[in-house]
């Protein structure tokens, strides 16, 4: 299907063509000032969320994607709002997040690779600060900051192991003080997260001006205010805050915008994003991170609070391969309905998550080639028995066609005022309490433990007063737990806490559960060795 001028997808939602900043015939960027934004809200939100991921993959995107295509079909004004890829997976494991066959945003190769210039204005920004933290230590450091207590690391968007913990300064004092330092991927920077949540150039500035960057030698937090750093970065920012507008393979407008990882940050798309749909279309289709003891618990809590976002709808993405995943299977290909039984526990785990907050869910039967009516039946059965309302969703091989029972089923459910969200916690609550509650009521501890470093690190949060920050939590997404092996439906575990980090910019505290690895490696044959380019330059093997 030919892709549409962006002044014709511009057009769907209302949008002037001489109001947008086009990047080519097909890409263009929302400028803050466009009219739009003052529109009043008008729309409904529906969220995707999902099981537990498995290596197998769950279709999240894709299924987004078809959703709101098939809402189009069904005549509804709808958008969709999602995140914009990393190049470390792009070139990794995991390969494009643009969706998949008939269901995908376009134009994919670019939108999976340098985009608008996103991803780079971050790195950017956040390397400034980098440098000008080192910078200060090098002339007098009249702050007084401990080399051996800087709190912000540098960043590439890449998978570089390599990169994980290395010394800087190497090469005697013309080269600045010897210290140890460290690398995080693009999408786990706290200046992504900002970028997220920021809802205008003075509240991107401000933020950016509350980063903690160290502690000085008697103990105190410095932030990056006290370099006169959020400026200049702010500068770098200023095209990357503005909502990128694309679309899908059947012409649905797509905002792609920000990209934090969802097991470590918030893993939505912007606030900004969010607002600008719902102000432009009647539905708006957007996605958190992972699985909905991720995602969707950091949505409800953090963001939707943050954002004064509504939710009207929540979608979980099951299928039959991750669930027999989660029962042990070892040839997801073969038919096996004892495994069905068995693995669906942990999509009946996320419906109960979700219906804590308050929602009731529908779950999308994202069908594979492989499934067989039987195991199809034997779970549409188990939903039936615990009152779960589902639906087939085949809009990877059918576009939009293969999602109308999904989006009907979802309209059924569709509140016409927004939930009133049972929230996990009270941001004004203790933080072991918030941790805890978190712990216990999403993922099913039976207690909570803290290291060393943790402890110290609550006693800091104390001293500066920063504990009535909401909690983002940093944790496995291949387990309900802290703990990758346990799959399925695990309960009554001990959750460790080894540190918390401290967002105080992005505005949230960040609790580690386990070893979180935020500079993922490249596997032993990375994805990037089957991606070139024509003669003609076209790309190709981004899956």
């Amino acid at each position: 299907m030919a892709l549409r001028p962006i002044t014709e997808i511009a057009d769907k939602l209302k949008i002037a063509a001489d109001s947008i900043e086009p990047y080519g015939k097909h890409l263009a960027k929302i400028p803050l000032d466009n009219p739009a934004f003052r529109s009043p809200r008008k729309g409904k939100l529906i969220l995707v969320t999902a099981m537990t991921p498995t290596p197998a993959g769950e279709g999240k995107t894709t299924t987004v994607i078809g959703l709101g295509q098939a809402l189009q079909q069904l005549g509804k004004k709808v958008c969709i709002a999602i995140r914009e890829p990393s190049l470390g997976p792009c070139f990794g494991v995991k390969g494009g997040a643009t969706g998949g066959g008939k269901s995908k945003v376009e134009p994919s190769d670019r939108i999976n690779l340098i985009f608008t210039g996103d991803f780079p204005s971050v790195s950017a920004a956040h390397n400034l600060l980098s440098a000008l933290i080192n910078n200060h230590m090098y002339f007098a450091n009249k702050l007084g900051i401990d080399p051996k207590e800087l709190l912000f690391p540098r960043t590439v968007d890449m998978n570089d192991r390599s990169l994980r913990s290395i010394l800087v300064g190497v090469g005697g004092k013309d080269y600045g003080a010897l210290t140890p330092d460290r690398f995080v991927i693009t999408p786990a920077s706290e200046v992504m997260a900002i970028l997220g949540l920021s809802k205008s150039y003075a509240d991107l500035k401000s933020k950016l001006g509350r980063i903690m960057i160290a502690k000085s030698s008697s103990g105190n937090p410095v932030f990056s205010s006290d370099i006169n750093a959020q400026g200049a970065m702010a500068a770098l920012l200023v095209d990357a805050l503005k909502p990128n507008l694309a679309q899908t393979t059947e012409g649905v407008p797509a905002f792609i915008h920000i990209g934090p990882f969802g097991n470590i940050a918030h893993g939505t798309s912007s606030v900004l994003a969010d607002d600008l749909a719902l102000k432009t279309s009647d539905y708006l289709v957007t996605e958190a991170g992972f699985g909905s003891d991720l995602g969707a618990e950091k949505f409800f809590d953090l963001v939707s609070r943050v954002g004064s976002l509504p939710v009207n709808a929540v979608v979980i993405v099951g299928t039959i391969r991750a669930i027999k995943h989660h029962a042990g299977s070892k040839d997801l290909s073969v038919e096996d309905v004892g495994a069905v039984r068995e693995g669906s526990k942990n999509l009946l785990r996320h419906v109960e998550i979700v219906r804590s907050f308050g929602v009731e869910p529908v779950v999308a039967i994202n069908r594979f080639p492989t499934d067989t009516e039987s195991e199809i039946s034997t779970l549409k059965e188990i939903l039936e028995s615990r009152k779960v309302d589902s639906a087939i969703s085949d809009v990877f091989t059918e576009g939009g066609k293969g999602g109308i029972d999904l989006a009907n089923e979802v309209l059924r459910h569709i509140s016409n005022e927004p939930v009133r969200l049972n929230y996990v916690y009270e941001f004004n609550e203790p933080v072991k309490v918030k941790i805890e509650k978190i712990a216990k009521r999403i993922y099913g501890a039976g207690s909570v433990s803290y290291g060393k470093q943790a402890v110290k690190d609550l006693k800091f949060i104390e001293k500066t007063g920063l504990s009535g920050l909401p909690i983002c939590m940093a944790k496995t997404q291949n387990s309900i737990s802290d703990d990758p092996a346990l799959l399925n439906s695990p309960e009554g575990f001990t959750l460790t806490i080894e540190r918390i980090n401290i967002s105080a910019g992005a505005g949230f505290l960040v609790p580690l559960a386990g070893d979180i690895m935020t500079m993922p490696g490249l596997p032993k044959v990375p994805a990037s060795e089957g991606i070139d380019i024509t003669d003609s330059g076209e790309i190709v093997g981004l899956s």
